[in-house]
């Protein structure tokens, strides 16, 4: 009996902290989809590029999300499809459009590609800036 009351305890431990990892990805996907991208995100990618250009480095991942948060859940991006930015909504669509407004024009790159396969399947993106000299 004390074996089979640990095992329920243990699954009614597991299902709360399932539950709460649910709510917490509920949580980030609702402030993603209906809020703005805050000066304070913006401040973090500006600190991740300057870290990045102090050690030496060319590149930098200055944002991440679920791929689920896509209109087609990354499949665009994983394929390489250059409309890739059509499938993006809330805050990576705001990403990406001061990125076409205030780091394109000045010489910045981004690239969009999915950083891991949970179960084999797309899991989150990852947005790269790049600004490594072009080759001649």
């Amino acid at each position: 009996m004390q074996m089979l009351q640990r095992e329920m305890d243990e699954m009614d431990k597991e299902r709360r902290l399932k539950a709460i990892e649910e709510q917490k990805h509920a949580d980030f996907a609702a402030d993603f989809l209906k809020k703005h991208v805050t000066e304070e995100e913006i401040a973090i990618v500006r600190r991740l590029v300057a870290n990045a250009v102090k050690a030496g480095k060319f590149e930098a991942m200055v944002y991440s999300f679920p791929s689920e948060l896509c209109t087609d859940s990354g499949r665009a991006i994983n394929s390489g499809d250059r409309d890739w930015p059509e499938t993006l909504q809330g805050k990576a669509k705001e990403f990406f459009e001061r990125y076409q407004t205030f780091g394109k024009p000045n010489g910045y790159k981004l690239k969009a590609m999915i950083i891991n396969f949970p179960g084999g399947v797309p899991g989150d993106v990852g947005f790269f800036l790049n600004w490594a000299p072009d080759k001649a």
